[in-house]
């Protein structure tokens, strides 16, 4: 397929995005056996939590306590979020290396997620941004609502490269764009993620895609088409947005690792021993998960492509 990549990038965001619409508060110990699961897995990426307000989001409340206890290897990335100065000085007093920092395209789900319009979500950026870069902190940030806005509609791709544009200038080594509500479909992939490339080509691009109406799978065909290589995405499909009306799960990582391993794209991941940590995460959230692979079986189908995934389990 002209284009595809041979290898991707897959940052999972079970510990964060996947747990923050939960009604439950896993424990600490629990969420620290599930990122030591998917680290023996092969996932190199791990999304660990976000400095928000507690009261909020009672799920990321130790997400300070789970960057001091997770000791991943040199090759391991254990992001955060940061949305203002304040989630700034927590990352830094944690010891955080790789931090996202995370804006709204839309004004509508700005106001309802940050309490303020985009624009001034991107300017209270701005002193968060000093005090990470004086600590030396690793930055990357993600546009929400890239695609579509549960309050204001479709996205204007010209509303994200203004956004993109002024991330950029924060000095951020990776964008990536987020399906927030699931609503987007490969038409949405292909217009904003070119534009995006337009504007700014020395920029890595990469998608955070909900599954909402069961198009994230097709979603990733259309940006594996366009040469995206970095990906999203929450073990069992689970996740949502406390502040996004009809946000559902994620892209299921075992669903995304599964679909790159039978089109010949490398993870690194083993999709069988995926398949032991989504178990372990079931019973914890006492639920069905959403992802594919979940609902039909308890191991992957094999492959039988012989080298076409050679060096990639599952």
């Amino acid at each position: 397929m002209p284009g595809t990549p041979d290898q991707v990038l897959i940052t999972d965001v079970l510990l964060r995005d996947g747990l923050q619409n939960e009604p439950v508060v896993i424990p600490t110990a629990d969420k620290l056996r599930l990122a030591y699961g998917l680290l023996d897995a092969g996932v190199t990426s791990l999304e660990a939590g976000s400095f928000v307000r507690p009261e909020k989001v009672p799920q990321m409340a130790d997400t300070g306590l789970l960057l001091a206890r997770v000791r991943p290897g040199e090759s391991v990335s254990l992001h955060t979020l940061v949305f203002n100065e304040q989630g700034a000085r927590r990352a830094v007093e944690a010891g955080a290396r790789d931090v996202r920092l995370t804006v709204s395209a839309s004004d509508g789900h700005s106001l309802a997620n940050a309490g303020v319009p985009r624009d001034a979500s991107l300017d209270r950026l701005a002193p968060a941004v000093e005090i990470l870069r004086a600590s030396g902190v690793r930055l990357e940030a993600t546009i929400a609502t890239a695609f579509v806005c549960p309050y204001d509609g479709e996205t204007d791709p010209a509303t994200v490269v203004a956004a993109a544009r002024r991330l950029a200038a924060f000095g951020i080594r990776v964008l990536h764009l987020a399906d927030t509500i699931g609503a987007a479909g490969p038409l949405h992939i292909r217009r904003t993620v070119t534009a995006v490339r337009e504007a700014l080509p020395e920029l890595p691009v990469g998608l955070h895609l909900h599954n909402t109406y069961g198009m994230a799978p097709a979603n990733v065909w259309e940006a594996l088409r366009l040469g995206v290589r970095r990906f999203d995405a929450a073990l069992g499909g689970i996740g949502g947005c406390p502040f996004a009306p009809g946000a559902a799960g994620n892209l299921g990582t075992d669903d995304l690792v599964h679909l790159c391993h039978h089109a010949g794209i490398a993870t690194g991941i083993d999709v069988g021993r995926l398949t032991a940590v989504r178990e372990q995460l079931r019973i914890l959230l006492g639920h069905r998960l959403d992802s594919a692979l979940a609902a039909v079986s308890s191991a992957p189908v094999p492959l039988c492509l012989g080298a076409a995934t050679a060096g990639t389990a599952g």
